[in-house]
């Protein structure tokens, strides 16, 4: 199937899915995860409306960032961001949405107050508590919330999180938890706050993800299909 043909599946589901859950397909942000995608293959997802797009790697972020400023796309960090990443890509895109640990977050501060801009996060949670994986423990979740509320230059628009390697059906309990999260983190009433974006569900598990709550869901091979990354053998 083309890429214009998969983005149109993909946003019926989601209206679908939207629907089912008792909100409209507007409620939900269709990020395109464009990460280790030709140039030729995201243009085709803007010719058919893709407005949001995901990136992992600050350097194939700053190669792409021209075409996606022309497009008047927003941008999304989504991959793990080192420290040292950090000034390739604050103010660069709309939201990070892997801030797992407060050394990043102060990072982040630094650069956007010397810029003078307030860049918006996402508080990634790793959910499924992996020792392998980057993210804030759930048990910790509000006291690294409170210590980033602090923090100038960075606004915290809600919670990210990527569940573990398992099926839909059982992807679903760890969406359920993540909601749970997010509401009684919304409950907190903290500065520099505001949990508005839920962002979770990615090609296999979107659907489930929307019925637990997902404001935002990140797509990547269900759009452009299978995805070499460079350097890999053919």
């Amino acid at each position: 199937m083309s890429v214009r043909e998969n983005y149109e599946e993909i946003m019926a589901n989601v209206q679908a899915a939207a629907e089912a859950s008792g909100r409209k397909k507007e409620d939900i942000t269709l990020i395109a995860v464009s990460k280790f995608v030709d140039e030729g293959r995201i243009k085709e997802a803007i010719a058919c409306g893709a407005k949001n797009f995901g990136e992992s790697r600050a350097q194939e972020l700053t190669a792409k960032l021209t075409m996606f400023e022309q497009a008047g796309s927003n941008v999304h960090f989504i991959g793990q961001l080192q420290t040292n990443k950090v000034k390739y890509v604050i103010g660069n895109v709309k939201t990070i949405q892997s801030v797992d640990r407060l050394e990043l977050a102060n990072e982040i501060s630094r650069l956007a107050q010397k810029k003078g801009i307030v860049q918006q996060v996402l508080i990634e949670v790793n959910i499924g508590g992996e020792p392998q994986k980057g993210g804030a423990y759930a048990e910790g979740l509000e006291e690294f919330l409170t210590n980033i509320s602090r923090l100038n230059g960075v606004f915290v628009k809600g919670l990210m999180c990527i569940p573990p390697a398992v099926d839909e059906a059982d992807a679903r309990r760890y969406f359920a938890k993540m909601k749970m999260l997010f509401d009684r983190m919304a409950g907190l009433g903290l500065p520099n706050v505001a949990m508005d974006e839920l962002s979770m569900g990615m090609s296999g598990d979107y659907r489930a993800a929307i019925a637990e709550g997902a404001t935002m869901v990140r797509v990547g091979s269900a759009i452009f299909g299978e995805r070499r990354r460079p350097g890999a053998e053919a």
